[in-house]
């Protein structure tokens, strides 16, 4: 399998920590971004192939910076996945239609996150 460079933003360094601890181990590049802003700054130097994305932050939202990301052509084949600890299956369907490609709750496990990004 090939190793995935992986970008984790949230503001909650715990949080930041778990899918470092699932998939570096597996080979897989993990750095993490505490905002919107920082994540935005880190993409545009670095290849990334997938964004795990909290959706309750301050200033700019997960669901903003997904939005913003999805209007980037050079992030078109970015990977994104909402990370929240709040969400009905209503609000799934909503982070689906605004550009995720999956939805993961927290907290998360380890098969929840490898099948998301199916590996």
């Amino acid at each position: 399998m090939t190793s995935l460079n992986v970008l984790v933003v949230d503001d909650n360094p715990t949080n930041r920590l778990l899918p470092g601890l699932f998939l570096s181990p597996l080979g897989h590049r993990v750095s993490e971004c505490d905002s919107a802003d920082q994540a935005l700054a880190w993409l545009a130097n670095h290849p990334c192939d997938l964004v795990l994305l909290d959706i309750s932050m301050p200033l700019v939202s997960g669901l903003e910076l997904c939005q913003q990301l999805r209007r980037q052509a050079s992030l078109k084949h970015l990977k994104i996945i909402a990370y929240t600890a709040h969400a009905v299956p209503h609000e799934v369907q909503l982070l689906r239609d605004a550009g995720f490609d999956q939805v993961l709750i927290k907290p998360i496990r380890s098969q929840d996150l490898f099948e998301a990004i199916q590996i």
